[in-house]
């Protein structure tokens, strides 16, 4: 090409740029000349070229331009460059002319295709760059490394550790994997819903976690509801809620009180889905002595061992009635069972143990012991020895 060629075609690439709404000219390296080319021999560009159209798609992706203005780019300068291509003024008749329009919107095709394909195989990586580097970050905050430094990389994903932050916790039959469809769409959903993004939804180790700042209202319930309709009626799950904490290590102890939580709420059954770490602080306080816990259990409800079916109805009951206030209607009601049942087996336990639910005391020793035994997974199936035959 020509000297006169080479300034039409940078003028063809600037107008282009224009064309396409500002998208740097440069981002056409080598491509007019391509064109030029194949407009007066006929060969297609060959792998060298379209590498190079790969590279272009790839340098485009990093530098943030969108996919379609890459695209518009190289079509604008595919019909603004056809008047000045050599083999287009060289056609004498129109069966050539068409021959060579053939040929060039054929390599515009491959060239558009290779830009393509170098632009999203930059964005796959970028992608699983960006979600290591996120998994790595929430696997420190929740894991409490790194503390020094979690504070300015928490900036990237929209949290301010300064301030408070309270994490709420998932545990479903089924663990809620990272980038799964639960997640996907929790996370997808309660950002659409609120209007602060400092609210961090992420998985670890089969729990599906939310982190909010404290002063942020509304999210753990907004949180529940999504929860809810990604997790559909028939699944199982319970949602632990830890207390707020400040400071980049807040978010760690935040976590653990979630944890404790849910694990409080399925020891004892406790009922509805959300449990909150500050509604649960007497049990804490009963396993900090977890020895003394296990004597009293031991020592108040050892002897319904020996009652006939074993301890499961009697400790069951003791539950219920418990928590319906001491009151055996409501306790039957619960258990399904008759008022004469509830009382006969709270008379059996008198009996055995020693303690009644009408005096304040024992019925105080009664209950503890009863929330002991659950915390505690008491009693522990005793095995039943394998009988050995001897030979005669």
């Amino acid at each position: 090409m020509t000297g006169h060629g080479v300034d039409l075609l940078a003028d063809v690439a600037d107008r282009a740029s224009r064309d396409a709404h500002g998208v740097p000219a440069d981002l056409l390296e080598g491509y007019l000349e391509d064109l030029d080319e194949v407009s007066t021999t006929g060969r297609q560009p060959g792998p060298d070229r379209l590498r190079v159209r790969r590279e272009v798609g790839a340098r485009a992706a990093v530098q943030g331009v969108a996919l379609r203005g890459l695209i518009d780019l190289h079509l604008s300068a595919t019909w603004l460059a056809w008047p000045s291509l050599s083999g287009v003024r060289q056609a004498s008749s129109a069966d050539s002319a068409r021959t060579v329009g053939e040929a060039v919107f054929k390599a515009a095709d491959a060239a558009v295709m290779a830009v393509t394909e170098g632009y999203e195989k930059a964005q796959r990586w970028s992608v699983r760059q960006e979600e290591s580097f996120r998994r790595e970050f929430v696997d420190d905050l929740l894991d409490g490394r790194n503390l020094g430094q979690l504070a300015e990389r928490a900036e990237r994903f929209g949290l301010r550790l300064a301030g408070s932050n309270a994490v709420a916790a998932v545990r479903s039959t089924q663990p809620v994997v990272d980038g799964g469809e639960v997640a996907r769409a929790v996370e997808t959903s309660l950002h659409l819903r609120l209007e602060s993004r400092d609210v961090l939804v992420t998985t670890k180790n089969g729990l599906l976690v939310c982190v909010a700042p404290d002063p942020v209202t509304g999210v753990v319930d907004e949180f529940v509801r999504q929860v809810a309709a990604a997790m559909g009626t028939d699944a199982t799950w319970l949602v632990g809620l830890g207390r707020a904490q400040s400071g980049p290590g807040g978010v760690v102890r935040s976590f653990e009180q979630a944890k404790h939580a849910l694990d409080t709420a399925e020891r004892l059954q406790l009922p509805g889905r959300l449990h909150r770490a500050a509604d649960l602080l007497v049990y804490q306080v009963l396993l900090r002595d977890s020895a003394a816990l296990a004597e009293l259990v031991s020592v108040v409800l050892e002897p319904l061992r020996s009652a006939r079916g074993g301890t499961g109805p009697l400790l069951e009951t003791l539950s219920a009635y418990f928590a319906s206030g001491r009151v055996a209607t409501v306790c039957a009601r619960e258990l399904h069972v008759g008022v004469r049942t509830v009382t006969y087996r709270l008379h059996r336990v008198k009996e055995l143990t020693g303690y009644s639910v009408d005096d304040p005391t024992q019925a105080l020793s009664l209950q503890v012991a009863v929330l002991g035994a659950r915390l505690l997974g008491w009693p522990v199936p005793v095995p039943v020895p394998v009988p050995v035959h001897r030979a005669p």
